[in-house]
């Protein structure tokens, strides 16, 4: 992938959505960084892939969706990848999430869908009301339902198990929703790429949107995490905190470079999140923060994270067609 290749997807993934992410056998490369251990794992022998969101699926591998390729891979225990084509190179898979059946659903951002992979590979796409929504977070609600955001369309939308689907307007416009996450309070939550907020759906679709404070450019991932929900702010260098009140805390990380991005909940407890400085890092419930260097800096762009498998964290690499770990000391 040539340089403004890798420019233009990382823009896709991260803004486009605001308009609107064969087996081998992987070569680890590990380094030390700290207490923690850092092993990486290519994806795919074909340049481009752009890994964007991952998840440890209820097979214990992990599965990826590849945002340049318009695939879905499966990485074993072993390392070993297994690449799944979605119906088009250009589906522009994002993010992904297993659901209560057992299989991996995703969105495709540029194709306008929400798919749904077995752990055999067999694959199922329902079509969206509207094709240019660009469908880019994803989540299981409460309800037994995927919840998404429709970036393109300002909207949030629900798909049954069956495909069936419903969708609600956000009140602010041009939001651009971008990332969810279901919460303790039996909500969905999500962030607004464009529109500085962070908003609350109820399972039965009513909306509240909650200001950022001082203005947060950019809030990306979301996640649950202690005494409510965690999501990164790039624009302001910090993970964020906002209780199920509305009442946020920002927590400033280290450097001025840091682009904080994907985020989720380690199995030690501890509020994980990949920055595209070249860093995967941990914050603490009180907002004590550690850092990890992940081999090879910024240009790799750590992207998406999730806990596992086991104890540790595992996080895509954008523009280094690579699969990372972290192994909690």
């Amino acid at each position: 992938m040539t340089a403004g290749a890798g420019r233009a997807v990382r823009r896709r993934l991260l803004t486009a959505a605001a308009g609107a992410l064969l087996a081998v056998a992987a070569v680890a490369a590990p380094a030390r960084a700290g207490a923690e251990e850092v092993t990486e794992y290519p994806v795919t022998t074909a340049a481009g892939a752009a890994p964007a969101g991952v998840v440890t699926g209820p097979d214990r591998a992990l599965w990826f969706a590849e945002h340049g390729a318009g695939r879905i891979g499966r990485m074993a225990a072993d390392g070993t990848v297994t690449d799944f084509p979605t119906s088009g190179a250009d589906t522009g898979p994002a993010e992904i999430t297993p659901g209560r059946d057992r299989a991996l659903w995703f969105t495709e951002t540029s194709a306008g869908r929400i798919g749904r992979i077995t752990a055999s590979g067999r694959l199922t796409e329902f079509p969206l009301p509207d094709p240019g929504g660009g469908p880019a977070g994803i989540a299981l609600g409460p309800d037994r339902a995927l919840w998404f955001t429709e970036a393109g369309g300002n909207r949030i939308g629900r798909i049954t198990a069956t495909g069936r689907v419903t969708e609600y307007p956000v009140p602010t416009p041009d939001a651009s929703p971008h990332s969810i996450a279901a919460g303790g309070d039996g909500a969905l939550w999500f962030t607004e790429l464009s529109g500085g907020k962070v908003g609350r759906i109820s399972t039965a679709g009513r909306i509240t949107e909650f200001p950022v404070p001082g203005g947060a450019p950019f809030p990306a991932g979301i996640v649950a995490g202690p005494g409510g929900m965690w999501f990164t702010a790039s624009g302001t260098h910090s993970v964020d905190r906002i209780d199920y009140t509305g009442h946020v805390t920002r927590f400033p990380l280290p450097g001025t470079d840091s682009l904080p991005s994907g985020i989720t909940r380690g199995p030690d407890g501890r509020v994980w999140y990949a920055d595209q400085a070249g860093r995967i890092g941990s914050i603490t419930a009180t907002g004590v923060v550690s850092t990890v260097a992940v081999p090879g800096g910024a240009d790799k762009v750590p992207f998406r994270l999730t806990a596992g498998p086991g104890r540790a964290v595992s996080f895509t690499e954008l523009l280094g067609n690579a699969l990372g770990r972290v192994r909690i000391a």
